[in-house]
């Protein structure tokens, strides 16, 4: 009889540990398992399908994580002291960018260095500067709060729609502007200033494309050709 009831209250301290380890961190990542379930393709009537979450978020509302250009995993520093591929002092001297530079002229993210497909699968990528541009001048963009958090509901004149989160962005070690700037990484390099790749961002009051520093943590919305 002891040892039923020992067994029993084994199994209920082990279920408690399983339920805390699933639970997500509070700004809405999901860093134990990036790989979701939740790998849903919207068809916007544009060059490519849309996925409904970031990578390593459960939904769309989540936040998911932060990605430095090039790179295919989380840290905890996002600087220049940390990147991947290279440093950069701000000087127009970019033979520290050990890849994708002037040398190699690739312009564009190979799969190896996506943080789409290394994280989702290969049938998934980061979106080109391109198809930002297409989304952005084809649908219908409305700032709206979905389960509390902001961002915008991205709607096509099919009817269809996703929704981008304003998942803030990452520099150094800390998280800025959650909830206020949503700024997603494209695969385009940016080649007027090779330290630089494109990205699409938001506020409230409007859209754009722009290009920051590779070193940036920023979200990362897949596409899938259709």
């Amino acid at each position: 009889m002891k040892k039923s009831i020992l067994f029993a209250a084994l199994c209920c301290v082990a279920a408690v540990f399983v339920a805390c380890d699933k639970n997500e961190p509070k700004d809405g990542s999901n860093n134990n398992d990036p790989k979701n379930d939740t790998k849903e393709a919207v068809d916007l009537g544009l060059s490519v399908k849309w996925a409904t979450c970031n990578v390593g978020a459960t939904s769309p509302e989540k936040y998911g994580n932060h990605y430095a250009w090039g790179e295919t995993s989380t840290k905890s520093d996002y600087s220049w002291a940390t990147y991947k591929y290279g440093t950069y002092n701000y000087d127009g001297d970019y033979s520290k960018m050990t890849k994708y530079n002037a040398t190699d002229g690739k312009t564009t993210l190979e799969a190896a260095d996506d943080a789409a497909t290394a994280n989702w699968g290969s049938a998934w990528r980061m979106p080109t500067d391109d198809e930002w541009t297409e989304l952005i001048t084809n649908c219908t963009w409305t700032w709206a709060t979905k389960n509390g958090v902001s961002g915008y509901e991205v709607k096509a004149s099919n009817g269809n729609a996703i929704f981008l989160p304003a998942a803030g962005y990452r520099y150094d070690d800390n998280l800025h502007s959650v909830g206020y700037d949503g700024l997603y990484l494209s695969s385009s390099l940016y080649t007027d200033s090779l330290y630089g790749a494109w990205n699409a961002g938001f506020y409230s009051s409007h859209v754009y494309r722009h290009y920051y520093d590779r070193c940036y943590g920023h979200s990362v919305r897949p596409v899938v050709v259709p």
